[in-house]
């Protein structure tokens, strides 16, 4: 699992600023400090990826450069996901894209536990491809689960890349009790628990609403 923020970088300040309540009151600031996360999540993911020798023609001569042998599919966990998302699709801006609908059932009775609504799938061949799944809050891991279960249905990739801004132990800990192939975990900050309703301590709210605004 890697962890941003154990390292020292300017990374911790847009992390900061998404987690303060009076730089929340900012929406167009809280959805660019999305994108920036995401901007240098993908730059550390790409240090992974496999390479090819091209020779580039300049003006005066020829530069042998490496580059990405086969672009990545990047597939989004609708709506707070997609100023994060945006962040990825900057930097592998020749990647194709999936999009998935799912979310948590708002229930009076918690004691059952959280359940997940999968409503919406459009994604494209991941068979033997490097899938990287943005979802930017990784609380019961649920939906993480549910949706790796319904692309596999479709397709097998080569490798899985779960990106996340923050999670809780207890997200982490059910994916991977529950992914049955293999996959890395890419999060900037692993918090303390969740709360008795399923939502990360301290975290930073509800995301989507902050991007958004409230849903009703």
């Amino acid at each position: 699992m890697f962890i941003l923020e154990k390292n020292n970088s300017v990374a911790n300040h847009f992390l900061a600023e998404l987690r303060d309540k009076n730089h929340q009151k900012d929406r167009l600031r809280f959805r660019r400090n999305l994108e920036r996360l995401g901007e240098i999540m993908a730059y550390e993911i790409s240090k992974t990826l496999t390479y090819r020798d091209v020779y580039v023609e300049t003006p005066l001569g020829t530069k042998k450069s490496r580059l990405i042998l086969e672009q990545p599919i990047i597939i989004s966990v609708m709506r707070a996901a997609l100023p994060f998302y945006q962040g990825f699709l900057n930097f592998f801006d020749l990647a194709d894209s999936g999009f998935i609908g799912a979310y948590r059932k708002e229930e009076e009775n918690v004691n059952e536990g959280i359940e997940i609504e999968y409503l919406y799938q459009a994604t494209p061949d991941i068979n033997n491809k490097n899938l990287i799944l943005v979802d930017p809050m990784l609380a019961t891991g649920k939906s993480i689960v549910k949706t790796i279960e319904n692309l596999q249905i479709k397709g097998i990739a080569q490798n899985i890349h779960i990106v996340s801004v923050i999670a809780a132990p207890e997200g982490v800990r059910y994916v991977n009790e529950n992914v049955k192939i293999p996959f890395k975990l890419w999060i900037c900050s692993l918090d303390e628990r969740l709360n008795e309703k399923s939502y990360i301590i301290p975290g930073l709210g509800d995301a989507g609403d902050l991007c958004f605004g409230n849903k009703i």
